[in-house]
């Protein structure tokens, strides 16, 4: 494939992504409920009147979920695809390094200990739940100078140990589950735009570092030995790429809850298109996650009308026989 080529395939990409998020988007704020449509919502974000009950649902319901949707499911996609190179692992996710657990013990702490009840009381918990986990499982591991298959081991048995401190309290304590449960679901409602505003630093700083060691992950693909032989660090490059983890994946699972298997799917999705390279494949992450997350929220809202199912349900219900599909057909090719 020539430079040029290859230039105008990736400017093909960009645009098919933007205008498959720009659909997502309206779709998001069109289709629910209450079905409403593209023009009013147009006015309802230009010419606001709050006496008007669809510009009302728009303003105060549907773009709030529609701007957690995209900064969660952009984070997960970014991190997800790192981590798979981080680790030179496939079958990595976000959930790898102990995220979603620390997140869920340090919520049951907020609302067994100070009687947290609302989403908002739980963002920083979550936030600082994910990251002290995934700091122990570097701290464990030896980040500096650990090795892919002893990472994962580490956050397998992490997770697993702060899984069982979630199931005791869980079952000891019904109220405890009543507030908890609308939480670990992994959904869009009942947050509003402040919440993101909490963690919009954050995510935004694990977005640029994780963009910045892409092409080191590109050199740890051929080895330890091979990348420091071409003059790179791969201490650094793994201990940024924790850092970046914990702030993507711990805003995301503040304000969206525990999302399994997003941070998985898009890596394998973007493959067949960009390649195994990450420098190629992380940019693109950003738009695929985003959308895949609002579109499973829209797809949430129109399987059980006049109710909804979560996103996070939506995900993983969706995502699972879509990767196996993908492993599947990858098997085949190599046979």
């Amino acid at each position: 494939m020539t430079p040029g080529h290859r230039g105008r395939r990736t400017a093909v990409l960009w645009t098919a992504a933007c205008l498959t998020l720009v659909a997502v988007v309206v779709a998001s704020l069109a289709i629910g409920s209450r079905p409403i449509a593209p023009d009013v919502v147009w006015q309802a974000l230009t010419v606001f009147d709050p006496s008007n009950p669809d510009h009302s649902v728009v303003v105060t319901q549907r773009v709030p979920r529609t701007v957690i949707g995209l900064a969660a499911g952009a984070a997960l996609g970014l991190a997800g695809t790192m981590m798979q190179g981080l680790t030179r692992n496939p079958l990595a996710d976000p959930g790898l390094l102990g995220v979603n657990a620390g997140a869920s013990v340090a919520v049951l702490l907020a609302i067994t200990v100070l009687g947290a009840a609302t989403p908002e009381a739980f963002v920083w918990f979550a936030f600082a739940g994910a990251a002290a986990a995934a700091l122990l499982v570097g701290a464990v591991a030896g980040i500096a100078g650990a090795q892919p298959a002893r990472l994962a081991l580490t956050g397998a048995a992490v997770t697993a140990a702060l899984t069982a401190i979630v199931l005791a309290v869980l079952t000891s304590s019904a109220t405890t589950l009543a507030v908890y449960r609308y939480w670990t679901v992994g959904g869009l409602t009942a947050r509003g735009l402040d919440a993101v505003a909490l963690v919009a630093v954050p995510l935004v700083i694990g977005a640029v570092i994780a963009l910045g060691v892409a092409r080191g992950l590109d050199l740890l693909a051929l080895g330890d030995d091979v990348a420091a032989g071409l003059g790179h660090s791969a201490t650094r490059t793994r201990i940024l790429g924790v850092v970046a983890s914990v702030l993507l994946c711990g805003g995301a699972t503040a304000i969206a809850g525990p999302i399994v298997f997003l941070g998985l799917a898009v890596p394998h999705l973007l493959r067949p298109l960009r390649g195994g390279s990450y420098s190629r494949l992380m940019p693109f992450a950003i738009p695929v996650g985003a959308a895949l997350l609002v579109s499973a929220d829209v797809v949430g809202r129109l399987i059980a009308p006049p109710g909804e199912v979560q996103a996070g349900v939506v995900v993983a219900f969706l995502g699972a026989p879509l990767l196996m599909l993908l492993v599947l057909r990858r098997r085949l090719v190599t046979v």
